[in-house]
């Protein structure tokens, strides 16, 4: 794990700092930190926090991130906490309607992240304290708010669990738009699920040698053929699966032929197929 930290952030366009107000519960601060650092954020400011970032249990929480609660700053009030910030979210599960809607005009997390993908400065997105969240005047501060989709007959979320569908939409976006160029998000995952022309037409010759190498009569095996072909094909295989399926697919067919007394098996045998177009 210490190595895989040796990985540098991801560059955001903005600084975010995740700024607690009240926070109670030391395990609920523990799971805010690994939840942070598990997208790429590190910054964490605490207002008149009721818990201590040297709690056993916040630290046993946070996991592997603990350098979030070394590097976390306490404040004495959100303007302190947010001083050098041109930009202050607030959260909040609290949705009324009525005289109140007109305060409330909310956001989803996936649209704070379109909003903010392009903006260069410090953004403090805000936690109200569990239980009771930010106070009317508190969101007031704010220059927008973010509310999750949950559920109206539960709507109150967890702590950490808010913070977590927040972040994961900030990073969410920066995976889309960064990853691989970015070297704090590597092309691990692949974004693109296609094959290049040649490796689906080898693909393919391979699916139709192993049908025949099958027994049965000819419809039997050009059926089995077109099932696996398309089975495989409806999941959108990447490059190394595809690749992957070949070799076993070749070896099948190999054994196969040899099973079934065909001496395709002495004059095929390969490590590889050749595309249609190559023959």
């Amino acid at each position: 794990m210490g190595d895989r930290q040796r990985i540098p952030l991801p560059k955001r366009s903005y600084a975010l700092h995740i700024v607690l107000v009240g926070a109670t519960h030391p395990g609920n601060l523990g799971a805010v930190c690994r939840t942070m650092l598990n997208y790429g954020f590190t910054s964490l400011r605490l207002v008149n926090p009721q818990c201590t970032p040297d709690d056993v249990e916040a630290r046993n929480r946070a996991k592997h991130a603990g350098r979030v609660l070394d590097m976390c700053t306490v404040h004495s009030s959100i303007e302190d906490a947010t001083a050098d910030c041109s930009l202050l979210v607030g959260t909040s599960g609290k949705r009324e309607i009525g005289a109140k809607t007109n305060f409330r005009h909310f956001t989803y997390p996936w649209e704070m992240a379109e909003r903010l993908e392009m903006f260069d400065g410090s953004i403090a997105l805000i936690f109200g304290e569990e239980g009771k969240g930010l106070s009317t005047k508190s969101l007031g501060m704010c220059d927008f708010l973010v509310t999750l989709p949950t559920w109206e007959g539960y709507p109150i979320a967890n702590l950490s669990h808010a913070v977590n569908a927040c972040v994961y939409e900030l990073h969410r976006k920066a995976v889309l738009t960064s990853q691989g160029t970015d070297s704090g998000i590597p092309d691990i995952v692949p974004l693109e699920r296609s094959l290049n022309p040649t490796l689906r037409d080898i693909l393919n010759k391979g699916i139709n040698e192993f049908g025949a190498a099958l027994p049965g009569n000819d419809e039997r095996r050009e059926s089995f053929a077109q099932n696996l072909r398309r089975s495989i094909m409806r999941s959108m295989p990447t490059e190394d699966e595809a690749t992957r399926l070949i070799g076993g697919i070749l070896d099948a067919t190999t054994a196969l032929q040899y099973v079934g007394g065909n001496d395709g098996w002495k004059r095929q045998r390969r490590r590889k197929i050749t595309p249609f177009e190559e023959e």
